[in-house]
């Protein structure tokens, strides 16, 4: 059996309502729910005007590789958070803006951002440090699903 933590991960951005579907399969393949230990996602608990909040616990590496790839994939945005497991990993906090790569920080159990020695040196500044919590602090837009026959949103 792996090692495993609780996490979370928002996600929004625009897609059609096939993709979203795809999106909502995804999500139901790694078993999560809009609540701590509740039932797991269906497409009916997306909420109009505001990004994908899921939760689990019990996640194997602490993270959503899949649906994490996926979102990449198709220019999703998100946020995922994880905890820490002992002797083998730390909190982090990685954020996929759309575009690029994820980019990673360390992170404490409530989600806060922490910085060691090391990044700090690296950074080498202070505006670069406040331009690196900044980025951190990345907000999911909303999820939007786009109508496909080209007619609106939800």
């Amino acid at each position: 059996m792996s090692d495993r933590s609780s996490a979370t991960i928002t996600i929004g951005g625009r897609l059609t309502r096939e993709s979203f579907l795809a999106l909502a399969q995804a999500i139901a393949d790694e078993g999560l729910s809009a609540d701590w230990d509740g039932p797991w996602f269906t497409p009916a608990d997306a909420v109009v005007g505001q990004p994908l909040r899921l939760k689990a616990r019990e996640v194997a590496g602490g993270t959503f590789d899949e649906l994490e790839a996926w979102c990449q994939d198709n220019g999703l945005p998100f946020v995922r958070w994880c905890g820490g497991y002992p002797g083998s990993w730390s909190p982090e906090r990685v954020v996929f803006s759309g575009e690029g790569e994820p980019a990673r920080y360390l992170a404490d159990e409530d989600d806060e951002v922490l910085l060691d020695a090391f990044t700090v040196r690296e950074l080498g500044s202070m505006a670069a440090i406040e331009a690196y919590f900044a980025d951190a602090a990345f907000m999911v837009p909303p999820l939007v699903i786009l109508d496909d026959g080209g007619g609106g949103d939800r």
